[in-house]
């Protein structure tokens, strides 16, 4: 692991947010997630079938 640099900390505070982590930010907070993940788990495939199954 690589140790930060005083101007990697500058510039990581100075970086403009690009559309996509916008979205991103916006929908994390409308989305509410758990709710939609507990829908979702009963009919996850467990990978018994699947070659690889994603954790949610």
């Amino acid at each position: 692991m690589k140790q930060e640099s005083f101007s990697d900390m500058e510039y990581r505070s100075r970086k403009k947010k690009t559309k996509r982590e916008e979205f991103l930010e916006i929908m994390d907070e409308i989305i509410p997630w758990e709710e939609w993940v507990s829908l979702v788990v009963p009919h996850y495939p467990t990978g018994k079938r699947v070659n690889a199954d994603m954790k949610l």
